[in-house]
């Protein structure tokens, strides 16, 4: 009986492979020879999964975003803004070995899409959804009657996308000067300076 082989498996592999590629050569070494021998498949295979060098990048990449979203939406959030919004900015971060190769491999997709349209079009889609957390954040705090009097929403929703910008590529450059613990102390203390004082 022949072997069934599960489509959408194999292709999350392939991409999986093309991530470790670039972690370790760059994206300009990514090429379907280098996945191929990573994925330990035939160059001759890769095309029952991806008709093209570029389908197969698009895919890489919106695999990240993808995984972040799917570990998003299986946070089990308590209600409590000043417990919840840590725990959300800590699926975006890179908190861990798996959470960092995801960064690394989209930070140098973000160079890539500077000079390719579609992984543009994708990197702008993705941004918006990202700066559409932030809003949300500004939104909940001041629903709930948390935000921090005379607050400048439109200001702190930029400031706070730039702080976890600035931690990831810091974590991604310098794991050992921004480790876990300090990324979300940092994150901590940013929502606590948001926030009204307790009384």
């Amino acid at each position: 009986m022949p072997k069934i082989v599960d489509h959408e498996k194999q292709r999350e592999k392939v991409a999986e492979a093309t991530w470790r590629v670039i972690q370790k050569m760059g994206l300009d070494q990514a090429s379907v020879r280098n996945i191929a021998d990573e994925a330990g498949l035939s160059v001759g295979s890769m095309r029952h999964y991806f008709s093209t060098h570029s389908e197969l990048l698009f895919y890489a990449m919106k695999m990240v975003s993808d995984r972040v979203g799917k570990r998003i939406a299986n946070i089990d959030f308590s209600g409590d803004l000043l417990t919840d919004i840590p725990l959300l900015v800590d699926e975006i971060l890179p908190t861990d070995e798996e959470k960092r190769l995801e960064m690394e491999v989209w930070f140098a997709f973000v160079v890539k899409s500077l000079s390719d349209k579609d992984l543009a079009r994708y990197r702008l889609e993705v941004d918006d959804g990202l700066r559409s957390i932030f809003i949300e954040i500004m939104d909940g705090l001041a629903a709930k009657n948390l935000a921090a009097p005379d607050l400048d929403a439109e200001l702190e929703i930029e400031r706070f996308y730039a702080l976890i910008d600035g931690l990831a590529i810091h974590a991604v450059l310098r794991p050992e000067k921004m480790p876990a613990d300090l990324m979300r102390r940092t994150v901590y203390r940013h929502l606590q300076s948001l926030c009204r004082p307790s009384e």
